[in-house]
């Protein structure tokens, strides 16, 4: 027998108490599984030594690139500011030289891209020792 009325329908329900158990759960695993900083830190004394600085310095080419993207390879200039005339310039200054490190001096206001430049010019060259000078500030 159904004694339910015609019309009366019941509205379904949403039981949140079975999802904020789940929640509370997953929140509590997190929690405990966790791991923290200072568990994963070490303390580690560096041993100390006395010596000399290397004497003998590598081959250095010193790139300059200006405000304006000019560049200056070792006081010279290259043919034009593409990358393919800048790359011939360092190819002929590192020829001979063993293991040559370039090191890039752009001004603060340089462009992005001119910096890029050369490091793309000194991969075309052949040359994979690129390092960047920067001026310390002084109080």
């Amino acid at each position: 027998m159904n004694f339910r009325r015609r019309g009366q329908r019941e509205e379904p329900e949403i039981n949140f108490i079975p999802l904020i158990d789940l929640l509370l759960v997953i929140l509590i695993f997190l929690m405990v599984t966790t791991t923290y900083s200072r568990f994963s830190e070490l303390q580690v004394s560096l041993p100390q030594a006395e010596g000399k600085a290397e004497e003998k310095k590598s081959a250095e080419l010193r790139v300059e690139v200006s405000r304006a993207g000019d560049y200056l390879v070792n006081g010279s200039r290259p043919a034009d500011k593409s990358v393919a005339a800048l790359s011939t310039l360092l190819k002929t200054l590192s020829s001979g030289k063993q293991n040559p490190v370039v090191i890039i001096s752009a001004d603060a206001q340089a462009t992005h891209q001119s910096v890029v430049s050369v490091m793309e010019a000194a991969r075309f060259a052949g040359l994979s020792q690129l390092t960047f000078a920067t001026q310390s500030v002084t109080p």
